[in-house]
């Protein structure tokens, strides 16, 4: 390696807050005044082309602190860090991060350092798609199959799924694969949209919405369900007369219920014919889905946004836990981790519907959903990406959404870079707009 090869020079965090709880924006029944947050870095290199990479992690406000914090305590394993090395492998910044002893002791391979870890690790796929002059779906669809079968660590999944399996799928995934990335680009995939139904909204905020998002072409709305069934039962209702029969109604308990309680909730709403039930409870609980998937049918069960690593998900898989695959790219160890999940979900033939309803999480999951239609699944047949509207604009390369679908990403990279102007005004606490808010705070309470 030339003594003068550019270098990972700096990792810079932030911890940056949206004040979504004040209009109900993302309330649900678990989480009712939300204010979406991301624990975000910027590896800054000294390479002559100027690029970065950028990635975060997703929470709710309360606690982001300690997540950036646990992105900051990584520092050490990336800087210094020869960018074309890292880029050329991203592979081994993250068989490196999970495979350090003492970290793992804080896990093992869940919870704050493991999103952490998932932080970092997209932030080196975002540089090596802007290197190679990519798009993140397309620098996947387009990789060697042996090489990306480097990049996932299958210990504990091998009984499961094991590399020559991996390697089998991907390469029977490419057959066709230019063909579909020409109808990617001219067609996009298919989203559906929670923006209709947080909880907090009122019914006349519901009806409005879901006629708006049955016109603007989506096919499928989702719920937010689990406080009071009595709403529940009206809510459901209201949004069933407003979209007709023909269009998709999911809800989320967002792992309010107990296993009992999740089935007898889910059964009293089955009249307004739930395509699926999401998180009916908790994540860990694999054998309390299949009861619950076995009891519901035929609504489905989805989950996935708080399953924390390829090991629960394979689990889930093995049991028939589920139906629906839900992946979060900033919930698990970034995009190889995910990468084993799309490949057990193919393996077992379970659709994979990710969960994108936090800041830049579409922005995020957009790419591995290409890359599983491109080059992996190849089909779009019950799947679909949520959407919902807000907080995009934060974003240099924003998604895109037309007549019901994600518009494929075009720009190089893993489009989470945010604009500087919202990084500087809602850095917290100090960002020009918390700070506003704190002076306005001790103005009445003077």
């Amino acid at each position: 390696m030339s003594p003068t090869a550019a270098r990972i020079t700096a990792v810079d965090t932030f911890d940056i807050r949206f004040p979504t709880s004040r209009e109900l924006d993302g309330s649900d029944a678990m989480n009712p005044d939300p204010d979406y947050s991301a624990a975000y870095l910027v590896l800054r290199t000294d390479a002559a082309d100027g690029l970065e990479g950028h990635g975060f992690t997703f929470t709710i406000g309360r606690g982001n602190e300690v997540q950036a914090a646990a992105i900051e305590a990584l520092r050490g394993h990336v800087v210094g860090r020869s960018v074309e090395e890292v880029c050329d492998d991203p592979g081994l910044v993250f068989h490196d991060l999970i495979g350090d002893s003492q970290l793992r002791w804080l896990g093992p391979e869940k919870g704050v350092m493991h999103m952490a870890i998932g932080a970092v690790v997209n932030a080196v796929w975002d540089l090596a798609a802007k290197r190679a002059g990519k798009p993140l779906w397309r620098l996947l669809a387009e990789a060697d199959p042996e090489w990306l079968v480097r990049q996932i660590d299958f210990r504990y999944i091998t009984d499961a799924l094991n590399p020559d399996e991996a390697l089998d799928l991907l390469r029977r995934g490419r057959e066709g694969a230019e063909e579909r990335t020409s109808r990617l680009l001219a067609q996009g995939f298919p989203a559906y949209t929670t923006s209709v139904g947080w909880l907090g909204y009122s019914d006349e905020k519901l009806t409005r919405l879901a006629a708006q998002a049955v016109a603007d072409g989506f096919r499928q709305i989702k719920l937010k369900v689990g406080a009071d069934l009595d709403d529940d039962v009206r809510r459901c209702r209201v949004a069933r007369a407003v979209v007709g029969p023909d269009i998709r109604i999911a809800i989320d308990a967002n792992q309010r219920w107990n296993v009992d309680e999740a089935i007898t909730w889910t059964k009293a709403l089955a009249e307004f014919e739930p395509y699926w039930i999401e998180e009916p409870t908790s994540p860990d609980d694999i054998l309390g889905h299949a009861a619950i998937r076995r009891a519901v049918a035929p609504v489905k069960v989805a989950t996935g946004e708080h399953v924390q690593n390829r090991i629960v998900f394979k689990q889930l898989l093995q049991a028939g836990a589920i139906d629906i695959l839900q992946i979060d790219a900033a919930r698990v160890g970034g995009v190889n981790e995910n990468l084993a999940i799309l490949l057990l979900a193919a393996k077992y033939g379970v659709p994979v519907c990710p969960h994108a309803g936090g800041v830049g999480l579409c922005e995020l999951v957009q790419h591995l959903s290409m890359f599983d239609f491109v080059a992996l699944s190849g089909t779009t047949d019950d799947r679909v990406i949520e959407y919902v509207h807000h907080l995009h604009e934060h974003f240099l390369e924003p998604v895109a959404i037309r007549e019901g679908h994600y518009t494929a990403p075009t720009a190089p990279g893993f489009s989470a870079a945010m604009r500087p102007e919202s990084i500087a005004r809602y850095t917290f606490p100090g960002g020009t707009f918390w700070a506003a808010d704190l002076d306005r705070k001790k103005g009445k309470a003077a």
